[in-house]
């Protein structure tokens, strides 16, 4: 089920209410039954595989939690293998069975060549890591292994975060299905405002810059370098507001119900350096990796070339994690090698104090505008669908600076994009919904009625897929 669609306005209302009109001990029944027919709008089958995933690791941490020693590591070992065996089927292995066709040609040595089609179902890639975490943190008892089959399949199921993430650790999430949640108007009317400005930033701005980016991308030989870059610029906001939009209202629709779920940004195109901009952009996920990749192979106290190793690792892995595709490899390597080389640089080239305030004021702003626009350009590895497409863009963008195209931007796209800037600058020490809370209320009123006028006459005409339903 989608958030921008009349089937949720439907959905989220009746179960909110009815998990507050339904008792305590029954709530968890409620959840469960909703997040599974929230996911089975999809398709209903593939909750199957869900199924798999959720009896593995549920019997693997009982197992843990009553073993010691040699076994204890066995039964973890077997549950992350399980789950990404799960993941790799579904996910990886018809571009692995594509590219040893490939090599096959190559190399000269037989290799059946049929083909593999094979559905990936949705929101796969989060729930994997979700479960994954839960074991990791089971073995290393920094978490109680959850006897309660429900509230364990509740946890990797909560229908907010189950399709996009956020990406929930069971510190958090286990706790919180387990307590008693009262009716609180300030959780509905925060709750509210988040999903409001959720489906602002998707329906509004996302999606109405999703029909010029598609254009440039269809064919970028048609554009000017003008009208590429204008593609680029809008991609960056595109993808910014369509994850945003969405994790928005998973904190919203949580919120409501009295459950605190984690922020996944923190106004990212605000970093000055790819280190910050990682640290600021889909925040579960990269402190994911940097939990249960990076420190475990050493971090950054090993020496210098292992250092390297461990972050082009930690960058390659998570590019691969987003899809079974070269572009998303590269993508990642990409922000590895950035990673790298600013961090060796910081380190090594000593730059002069600035005493004046607007010195460093200034310096500070040159950085965020260097830093977006390289985050700009690696976005193309990410929107491209293929290695050619990405030569494509990149020639077309150099070669076409005189060509006569057709690409006008409407006014709208404009002034929504200058709204959304601001909102984000404004926002970037709080949060939209702690935000509201700060500005007198005739002014609180006048943006919920600009946000919900927008939405209904300016929302794009195409009803576009939130893009990270595809990881």
């Amino acid at each position: 089920m989608l958030f921008n669609s009349i089937e949720f306005l439907l959905f989220f209302p009746i179960v909110t209410i009815l998990f507050y009109l339904i008792p305590h001990s029954y709530r968890w029944i409620h959840l469960l039954a909703a997040s599974c027919f929230f996911y089975m709008f999809f398709v209903p089958q593939y909750i199957l595989i869900l199924l798999v995933t959720i009896v593995i690791d549920y019997a693997a941490g009982i197992l843990m939690e009553n073993t010691e020693g040699r076994r204890r590591k066995v039964y973890l070992v077997v549950s992350i293998v399980s789950t990404c065996l799960v993941l790799f089927i579904f996910k990886y292995f018809g571009f692995f069975h594509e590219n040893m066709i490939l090599l096959s040609h190559k190399l000269g040595f037989p290799y059946p060549e049929r083909a593999v089609s094979i559905i990936l179902p949705i929101g796969l890639s989060f729930h994997t890591f979700q479960s994954l975490s839960y074991v990791i943190e089971v073995y290393r008892k920094n978490q109680k292994a959850e006897h309660h089959f429900g509230i364990y399949s509740l946890y990797v199921m909560f229908y907010p975060q189950l399709v996009t993430g956020p990406i929930e650790r069971p510190q958090n999430l286990l706790r919180q299905l387990r307590e008693r949640q009262y009716l609180n108007s300030d959780n509905i009317i925060k709750g509210l405002r988040l999903i409001l400005f959720g489906l602002f930033i998707k329906m509004v701005i996302a999606d109405n810059l999703a029909e010029y980016v598609d254009m440039i991308y269809e064919n970028p030989a048609a554009y000017n370098t003008r009208s590429i870059f204008t593609g680029l610029f809008f991609y960056s906001f595109q993808i910014y507001c369509d994850f945003f939009g969405y994790s928005t209202i998973a904190l919203g629709c949580a919120r409501a119900m009295g459950f605190f779920i984690t922020d996944n940004f923190k106004t990212p195109y605000l970093a000055k350096n790819i280190s910050e901009f990682w640290h600021r952009w889909h925040i579960s996920l990269s402190t994911w990796f940097r939990d249960y990749v990076y420190f475990p192979l050493g971090g950054s106290r090993v020496s210098i070339p292992r250092w390297m190793l461990n972050a082009m690792i930690v960058f390659v892995l998570s590019g691969f994690w987003h899809g079974a595709n070269w572009t998303f490899i590269l993508w990642g390597f990409s922000y590895g090698i950035l990673f790298i080389l600013e961090k060796l640089w910081r380190q090594y080239v000593k730059f002069p104090q600035i005493a004046s305030v607007w010195g460093n004021r200034i310096w500070n702003g040159l950085c965020v505008i260097k830093n977006f626009v390289l985050v700009t350009l690696i976005w193309v590895l990410f929107r491209a669908t293929s290695l050619s497409q990405i030569k494509e863009v990149a020639k077309a963008s150099i070669t076409n600076i005189g060509l006569e195209d057709s690409f006008v931007v409407e006014p709208k796209v404009w002034f929504f994009l200058a709204v959304f800037i601001l909102f984000d600058v404004l926002i970037r020490k709080s949060r939209f919904d702690v935000w509201c809370s700060n500005i007198p209320g005739f002014v609180r009123w006048i943006v919920y009625a600009f946000m919900i006028f927008s939405i209904i006459v300016f929302s794009s005409v195409n009803n576009f897929p939130f893009i990270y339903f595809q990881f």
